[in-house]
């Protein structure tokens, strides 16, 4: 693989130079990329070594996790339209139905790039535990667990049963419990962090990344999505707003969606009402659609901007207006709803001015009073155009239980090779 640098290029020098000034064991390294072979993976040099190819992989353009979870969400959901039918995986994904099989190479790429971060992770977090640099090795399992929590996310999102564990015929599970193994992944990681702070040393070779606050915000998104309403409500709270959290990319491995969006050949967003119809039509002075698009060309498109306009810019793992919806929608669902509340804090978005990644909507308020179902449907409305492009978006179709025909899939088959290897691979779903 070339490309290698990404958002761990960050990393890996940072955790070269940490490691030069800490005398109590050595950390440095020649090659960022990988430890050396007579290096075995209990020690920091090669713990390090390995989380900067956990980064990798779910960064790097086309195999990794980012790339492929927008794409299968946004032709999924209507948020992207084909600009190129012999992109073949894609071609699929958009036509949608039964035209999406075990061969699509999207789904691979997802499946296989989400289970090596899995195993990587669990690798780093087992020997990080032995470390005597309890700080450093706190950084270190905080850092994987956000790659591990994502990952076990995000084939939850596309899959109705997911192995948690890798390994030799692993079993299935719900994808319930696939959004609750990745909480339990979160706490492990937050009790390690209790026990012994993230070290000032590890804290530095992250940039744009506050560890405990991106875990608390995964925790907030995976606790909604399981239902779990005054936990999902608590951690939202805990997060930080003012603190982005990023991917970042460099010249040498560019920001992936800015590669796709570059070339002009593969999607752009289906419209300018970012593929919502009816009600659900963004207001004409939504901030929020300038941001994520741009009208260019001859004659002019609609194109995305956003997150993919700079070639190292960052894409955030998180974003503040999600904390906020979240709330909303926790306490518009909880077990005796709290309508009010809830649309005080879906207003806090519809009339953010500015956030710290510039996603504000700048409308007025809401006006009830709404019902649940209207409200919710506000929230989902809200989510769909704050949280544009950002491979949530067939989840959240599922959750509101929007109509099937706005779906081109539900639910996505299991890649071949994964069936043709594990005999506990369960039945593709109908659609």
């Amino acid at each position: 693989m070339k490309n290698i640098r990404t958002n761990s290029t960050y990393l890996a020098c940072g955790l070269l130079f940490a490691a030069s000034i800490m005398s109590s064991c050595k950390k440095d390294f020649d090659d960022p990329s990988r430890a050396k072979s007579d290096v075995a993976l209990g020690s920091a040099q090669a713990m390090s070594a390995v989380a900067v190819g956990i980064q990798r992989t779910y960064t790097v353009a086309r195999t990794g996790v980012i790339f492929n979870a927008i794409a299968t969400s946004g032709f999924s959901s209507n948020e992207l339209r084909l600009l190129n039918a012999g992109n073949i995986p894609e071609l699929q994904l958009s036509t949608g139905g039964n035209a999406v099989d075990g061969t699509n190479t999207i789904l691979f790429n997802l499946w296989a790039s989400a289970y090596k971060v899995i195993a990587e992770s669990n690798n780093v977090i087992s020997n990080a535990e032995r470390l005597g640099d309890k700080g450093y090795a706190s950084g270190l399992i905080g850092y994987v667990t956000i790659f591990k929590a994502l990952s076990l996310g995000t084939v939850s999102s596309f899959w109705e049963k997911v192995p948690v564990t890798t390994g030799k015929n692993v079993p299935f599970v719900t994808r319930d419990e696939g959004y609750k193994a990745a909480i339990a992944a979160i706490d492990k990681a937050l009790a390690a962090i209790a026990a012994a702070p993230i070290s000032s040393q590890f804290n530095a070779t992250v940039p744009n990344l506050n560890i405990v606050n991106a875990l608390h915000a995964l925790k907030a998104r995976y606790a909604l999505f399981t239902g779990q309403y005054p936990l999902a409500i608590s951690e939202a709270n805990a997060v930080t707003l003012t603190v982005g959290s990023s991917f970042i990319f460099d010249n040498a491995n560019p920001n992936v969606l800015n590669t796709i969006i570059s070339s002009n050949n593969v999607f752009q967003p289906t419209d300018i009402n970012l593929g919502l119809s009816g009600t659900l039509v963004p207001d004409a002075n939504d901030k929020r659609v300038p941001f994520y698009t741009v009208m260019a060309g001859s004659p002019a498109t609609v194109r995305m901007a956003g997150f993919s306009t700079s070639v190292i810019g960052g894409i955030p793992i998180f974003l503040p207006g999600e904390m906020t919806l979240i709330k909303a929608e926790a306490l518009a669902r909880q077990a005796t709803p709290d309508l009010g509340n809830a649309l005080i804090e879906l207003n806090k978005v519809v009339t953010k001015t500015t956030d710290v990644f510039g996603v504000a909507a700048n409308l007025p308020p809401l006006v009830g009073p709404f019902t649940q179902a209207q409200l919710l449907e506000q929230i989902y409305k809200h989510r769909s155009i704050e949280l544009f492009a950002s491979g949530l978006k067939l989840e959240d179709m599922r959750r509101f239980n929007r109509p099937q025909a706005e779906m081109k899939r539900r639910f996505m088959p299991y890649p071949f090779q994964e069936r043709d290897n594990n005999p506990n691979t369960p039945a593709n779903p109908t659609f």
